[in-house]
């Protein structure tokens, strides 16, 4: 592997600094705002095409239900340790449920947890078939979801919710997959916190003035207004960040890049580029996202620094984007993976 040798001279120099942050993962409490989304994944064999219409007819096999869209930064926040609050919206349906009893039973507080009795869940199932001896290929997917908010009356209940427990939160995670539960009132209850992170696919603007942004290219381009190229103009990104910084009023941005890493670009112009850490091994990137988010929040709150922060959220990810689906990780697997990649660049 080879790194920026400015870059890894900087890294080698962190490395106990970073171990050191990673062993405080435990004690931030954070709360999260998001449109909190379950992903099911139905998996059979594949036995034949229906007599009924030219269609596979699929054996059942399993059912797996993970945590997805906001909930699963909420569930990353939580397995990398810290005491989690989720607040958001689910119907009154088997799919909230299964949500609900996916966060109880890692320890997450769920009063945050909004009913709504005239939306769904939103849910995402994912059908997958395999043929004997063959691998399994996802051959649809089923959205469940509404394209009405929620009502006044639940957006102010979330509102208020959020405003009783910022004193008792170190963070505020908003989680925005444009499923509607961040509403302006929401947004302004969140952003009272004085340290707010902000997972944002579109709109960044109606977040003026949080902390810290984490969009990916594509979103930041959106938010810009002009392409930023494939990831590898560093000029480019640079001041596609100071632009965004001054549409948003924000702090700091942190632009990921995908295989190219992340780009870190403060409110005083200057810019960090951070390589990414995994570029063979990848097989999903699915929820890399949250992971990053996850990550960043809590090194943010146990005192690193912005550029710091940035290094354990690229950490964090080059090892969720090795396995299927969304996936979390853990401090005892980031610093096993830190450990590792200190040792390829001292022998470098």
């Amino acid at each position: 592997m080879t790194f920026d040798s400015t870059f890894t001279t900087k890294l080698l120099a962190a490395a106990d600094r970073l171990v050191h942050l990673l062993d405080q993962f435990h004690q931030p409490r954070v709360l999260v705002i998001g449109d909190l989304c379950l992903d099911e994944f139905l998996t059979g064999q594949v036995e034949r095409l229906s007599r009924e219409a030219p269609v596979l007819i699929i054996r059942h096999e399993h059912t797996r239900q993970v945590a997805g869209g906001g909930a699963n930064a909420v569930y990353n926040l939580a397995k990398l340790g810290a005491q989690v609050k989720a607040a958001g919206i689910v119907g009154k349906d088997e799919q909230g449920k299964a949500l609900r009893h996916i966060f109880e039973t890692a320890g997450i507080n769920t009063e945050g947890m909004l009913l709504d009795g005239d939306r769904p869940t939103v849910t995402k199932t994912r059908i997958s078939g395999h043929a004997r001896q063959s691998v399994t290929q996802q051959i649809v997917r089923v959205d469940r979801k509404s394209d009405q908010l929620p009502s006044q009356v639940l957006q102010d209940q979330l509102a208020d919710y959020i405003r009783q427990n910022l004193d008792q939160v170190d963070a505020v995670v908003c989680s925005d997959y444009g499923d509607g539960t961040l509403s302006a009132p929401v947004i302004a209850a969140a952003l009272s916190h004085p340290l707010s992170v902000v997972d944002a696919q579109k709109q960044l603007q109606r977040y003026r003035g949080a902390t810290i942004f984490t969009p990916n290219l594509p979103e930041a381009e959106q938010a810009v207004g002009y392409p930023l190229g494939d990831g590898t103009d560093l000029p480019l990104i640079s001041q596609g960040g100071k632009d965004l910084i001054q549409a948003t009023q924000a702090q700091q941005v942190l632009i990921t890049r995908g295989g190219e890493g992340m780009s870190l670009i403060h409110s005083d112009g200057s810019a960090y580029h951070i390589p990414a850490f995994n570029r063979t091994d990848v097989f999903d990137v699915t929820g890399a996202g949250d992971t990053v988010v996850a990550a960043l929040t809590l090194g943010l709150i146990v005192g690193a620094s912005p550029w710091e922060a940035a290094v354990l959220g690229n950490l964090a990810a080059s090892i969720v984007v090795r396995q299927f689906g969304t996936s979390t990780t853990s401090p005892t697997e980031m610093k096993a993976a830190l450990h590792l990649l200190l040792e390829e660049l001292g022998e470098t």
